[in-house]
């Protein structure tokens, strides 16, 4: 790649994210990256690979997760108009991500949201997310104010500690068979359920993982087990973020995650790491990697450290965290 290629597609991507073909898309923004992000293309080098001779999106090289955390990772040169920072725990080093445009990341998770939830102003949107709130620079704080202030209902809110005031509150919502969603860390969730059981029939409880050690560490499915029963419901649902991403993955209460159209999973060997596939019929089990082309000015292609497993038709499970890695405060320990 000795002359930059033409972009014909970013300004798709950053304007509607209308990604007709997905991987001409990701193929261009690694090129983009390439050239425009000297981390990146540094990585590249040091792995030996000819840019020109990648032609698909298996071939493309993912960055380790780890990067955000000793490199500023910016593909071309901007001052940022926000820095999010990952939650991690105080012996941690937490992870930071340099955003270019706040609406970037605004139009990401809000066409998210509409894809699997619809309207936002059909809800009424409770943040349960006290960890959260006690610290700055947290997307998801960011993306729940936005759905708060886009439902625009008078009892949408974010609620610390007040656990008395949501179950009041969510008791008058039921009676009112409004729709709500009830998005909170897990540990504060757990808690709740254990002071404040009740049957939430027009409630959708949705967690994001994180029990930083506030509790014993328990395994999503057991977690899921105390909150159904709990609050009377067979499905809790789930969303599955992280601070390196601009875009969100949701299950509806199987386990199951499903990204939007410009977000995709694929699988890496954990022997190999240069190994990476995504199942054309068989079901594949390995260490995920994500491509998320929202993250045009950092970097979309990101080598995570969970253990997951994919299906043939994009949707995953996350089974664990690798040994090797380090514990993020946003994630639970599955395993």
């Amino acid at each position: 790649m000795n002359k930059r290629p033409p972009y014909k597609n970013i300004e798709l991507v950053l304007n509607d994210f209308n990604i007709s073909d997905f991987e001409s898309a990701a193929l261009e923004i690694f090129r983009f990256q390439y050239y425009e992000n000297e981390i990146y293309k540094a990585f590249v080098h040091a792995l030996k690979i000819n840019p020109d001779e990648i032609s698909r999106i298996t071939e493309i090289p993912f960055l380790p997760i780890q990067f955000f955390k000793s490199h500023i990772i910016k593909t071309s040169d901007f001052v940022p108009e926000a820095i999010f920072e990952s939650s991690g725990t105080t012996q941690s080093i937490n992870s930071r991500h340099f955003i270019k445009n706040n609406s970037i990341y605004k139009n990401s998770f809000l066409k998210a949201f509409e894809l699997f939830y619809g309207n936002p102003a059909e809800w009424c949107i409770i943040g349960l997310l006290p960890s959260y709130l006690e610290r700055n620079n947290s997307s998801l704080v960011v993306m729940v104010n936005e759905l708060i202030r886009q439902s625009n209902h008078p009892d949408s809110g974010f609620y610390l500690f007040e656990q008395d005031k949501l179950n009041s509150t969510l008791q008058n919502l039921e009676q009112k068979q409004q729709k709500t969603l009830l998005i909170g860390v897990t540990f504060a969730l757990l808690d709740f359920a254990e002071k404040h059981p009740l049957p939430l029939q027009h409630t959708v409880i949705m967690e994001t993982g994180g029990m930083k050690g506030r509790r014993q560490e328990l395994t999503r499915d057991e977690v899921q087990q105390v909150l159904k029963k709990a609050f009377l419901t067979d499905k809790i649902h789930s969303e599955y973020g992280m601070t390196e991403l601009l875009s969100q993955a949701y299950s509806k209460g199987d386990g199951l995650f499903s990204c939007p159209p410009w977000m995709k999973v694929l699988m890496r060997d954990e022997d190999d790491p240069m190994n990476v596939n995504f199942p054309e019929q068989s079901v594949l089990t390995g260490t995920v990697n994500i491509i998320d082309l929202a993250n045009i000015y950092s970097c979309s292609f990101i080598a995570t450290e969970d253990a997951g497993r994919l299906y043939p038709n994009g949707s995953f499970e996350i089974l664990g965290r690798i040994d090797y890695s380090d514990i993020r405060g946003c994630s639970l320990l599955a395993l």
